[in-house]
């Protein structure tokens, strides 16, 4: 029996490679990558918030192993889904297109063309999974102009015409297209896919924009919450969260209808924390993507990075299992390509958790750094640049940022929801992970 692979998210790494055929006589699952659009990883059933009702996906977390301590890369979407592509840290990423830029000699009045399909040049994991055989679709939200700059044979995102950065819509078309579409307005085109390659092993990047702005969800989902003593804002954040778990619902329903739930495997990440604070109503509607107050997407705190990561593969993976361990979503795809035996790129930063997901009583990592490079802001939409670092270790998160000189310390078995800065009180503390984060720049040539 063929088997399927379900991933929410996923990372991969640089360079193009040659087709190699497969030698491998075992039988492939198909891979579905799963990733929720400005989920802030509280607000789930299987997190504690049944005030928030996810059922589909409280069924796939109860049915595998899930991963309470996971975290992206960025504070922002398009780094964090780079990551998840090529297997490199956005510092590294951009690093290896400056080497491109140089190496193809660029004119200056290209590079920011060259950066838009750039992604062409790395080793996605659909083009790692090709060489097996794989036939691979992109869905949702992507950023990269077109599905082709990602190594995917079909896809929902096909980039702009000329002239149409004069057009409204150019933005949308770039960060999706049709694919903002997917679970919001239609799941067709991925049945079509399925339905089209379903003797083969197969490769799904669904990533619907979801719970992302608009708040729009259908009366349906919104009539659950609108007696609920909350604010307007956490009424209609919590209605787009039930929205796109009953997508994920309807992806489970047609996989078993199509005989293939059994042969898939579950993965799930966010691509950063929520996008406001659901106790809090819009201050700016012009801002609405910095509306999540100090602790929102976009924020060097805690929630902006952390994440639930799950794996689900009925049969395959013992079901009701639950870690505490750090996993960073760079690990996602090194994992993947463990359970299909594929070798991991030596210049991955993930490593894989097969081992982990198999013994939950094994240690994940120590430690896990990151960069911040953007920042919420009241006066630009997108953001103000930034050069801050932050960590998080079994018992603390330290944020550090250089241009506005702060440094925060916040001990995580007391104050997990990032309240009280402990730095003044406990100042070796703070110099090691100073010390720490220099050694991490270093190795990265900042």
């Amino acid at each position: 029996m063929r088997y399927t692979l379900i991933i929410l998210a996923v990372c991969f790494t640089v360079i193009s490679c040659e087709r190699e055929v497969a030698t491998s006589d075992k039988e492939l699952p198909n891979i579905i990558l799963l990733i929720g659009d400005d989920q802030g990883y509280p607000y789930f059933g299987f997190m504690g918030a049944d005030y928030v009702k996810t059922p589909n996906m409280d069924q796939l977390a109860k049915s595998g192993t899930l991963f309470t301590n996971g975290y992206v890369s960025q504070n922002h979407c398009r780094p964090s889904l780079q990551t998840l592509m090529t297997g490199t840290l956005p510092i590294d990423y951009n690093q290896n297109v400056d080497r491109l830029i140089e190496e193809k000699s660029i004119p200056e009045d290209s590079i920011v063309n060259f950066r838009h399909h750039a992604m062409q040049y790395f080793k996605t994991l659909p083009k790692i999974l090709s060489q097996k055989g794989y036939k691979s679709f992109q869905g949702g939200k992507w950023w990269e102009f077109n599905y082709q700059n990602g190594g995917f044979d079909e896809g929902m995102t096909t980039g702009w015409n000329k002239g149409d950065k004069e057009k409204k819509d150019w933005f949308l078309k770039f960060m999706g297209g049709e694919g903002r579409k997917l679970a919001r307005a239609t799941m067709e085109p991925v049945y079509d896919f399925v339905e089209a390659n379903k003797e083969d092993p197969f490769f799904i990047w669904f990533a619907p924009e979801l719970p992302h702005y608009p708040f729009d969800a259908p009366d349906k989902y919104y009539n659950i919450y609108k007696d609920e003593d909350m604010t307007e804002s956490a009424k209609r954040y919590y209605a787009n969260c039930t929205w796109f778990d009953d997508g994920i619902g309807e992806l489970i329903r047609y996989l078993k209808e199509q005989d293939e739930f059994d042969n898939t495997l579950f993965v799930y990440v966010n691509d950063n924390g929520w996008e406001q604070e659901p106790d809090q109503e819009f201050r700016h509607d012009s801002l609405r993507w910095h509306n999540g107050g100090d602790k929102g997407k976009l924020s060097i705190y805690d929630q902006s990075f952390r994440t639930p990561i799950i794996f689900s593969w009925n049969g395959k993976i013992e079901a009701g299992k639950r870690s505490n361990a750090l996993m960073h979503s760079a690990d996602i795809p090194a994992t993947i390509l463990d359970y299909l035996d594929i070798v991991i790129p030596e210049n991955y930063f993930g490593r894989s958790y097969k081992a982990l997901i198999e013994d939950t009583s094994k240690a994940g990592r120590d430690i896990i750094i990151g960069q911040a490079t953007q920042m919420r802001s009241e006066d630009d939409m997108m953001g103000m640049k930034i050069e801050a670092y932050w960590a998080r270790t079994e018992n603390w998160f330290f944020q550090w940022n250089i241009t506005l000189e702060t440094i925060a310390l916040f001990d995580m078995n007391e104050d997990p929801n990032n309240d009280h800065n402990l730095a003044e009180t406990y100042p070796d503390i703070v110099k090691d992970f100073k010390a720490k984060i220099e050694a991490w720049k270093r190795e990265r040539n900042l």
